[in-house]
């Protein structure tokens, strides 16, 4: 652990004006949800054509199997960890204006985090195919594939942006907003490699933010935009950084 490293992100994000953080699968792998990508990542033992939005609609009864199993059975069981408690706390106590996620598990919201921009949205909203209805997930029987809607029997989707789908203009909008607005950004668990997300820590840098990046190993991110690179798990670092900041 290099104390001196973490310690002076902790007065950087004191000293701040706005701090955004920036997350990705990382943070939530140890509360037990695994990355899509990597070594253990969803991909490698399930095809991931069934999330792509062309094949739902042709087959959205294939699609929802698949989808119930690795996301419904699994993730309404799954709790915040001390990652996500601590950025809850940070907001709460004014250190941290906002939280940009690539999740889709809810999990910032769980902890308590109140502004947060779901860029790839939530399995806990289901809309519909049809009449764009939407629907909180308590609403729907998943027992039942795929659910449809109660007011015109059209299919449910998970409001989550599926391959070859744009992520709505809004919520990208918000997010480079947020982005630029930032003079501190903490980029936890992600590579972003992927646009428009990989975007969001360029931004924060061409306004002229710090880049304080928490990840188990370096990124492309590392050595062109971070100032300040802590190589440990999501819940090591921002555990010290929130005792160093008394939260």
């Amino acid at each position: 652990m290099n104390i001196e490293q973490l310690e002076k992100a902790a007065e950087i994000i004191r000293k701040s004006r706005y701090t955004v953080a920036f997350t990705g699968a990382g943070i939530s792998v140890e509360s037990g949800i695994p990355p899509f990508r990597g070594e253990n990542g969803l991909w490698n033992r399930v095809d991931p054509v069934y999330l792509e939005i062309d094949f739902f609609y042709t087959k959205p009864y294939q699609s929802w199997k698949v989808i119930k199993e690795i996301f419904y059975d699994k993730l309404g069981d799954a709790v915040p960890n001390l990652a996500h408690l601590t950025l809850a706390k940070m907001e709460e106590r004014s250190y941290l204006e906002s939280v940009i996620t690539q999740n889709i598990d809810h999990l910032h919201q769980k902890a308590g985090n109140k502004r947060v921009c779901e860029l790839h949205g939530t399995y806990k909203q289901l809309v519909c195919t049809q009449c764009h209805s939407e629907y909180d997930l308590s609403f729907a029987n998943l027992n039942f594939l795929p659910p449809t809607c109660y007011i015109c029997k059209g299919i449910l989707k998970p409001d989550i942006v599926f391959f070859h789908e744009p992520i709505p203009k809004l919520v990208e909008k918000r997010s480079f907003e947020e982005a630029a607005k930032a003079d501190v950004m903490i980029i936890i668990g992600t590579n972003a490699e992927v646009l428009p997300a990989a975007r969001i820590p360029e931004i924060a840098k061409e306004h002229g933010a710090k880049i304080i990046e928490i990840n188990i190993q370096p990124t492309h991110f590392t050595n062109s935009l971070t100032d300040i690179f802590l190589e440990m798990k999501a819940t090591e670092a921002l555990g010290k950084i929130g005792e160093l900041l008394y939260l």
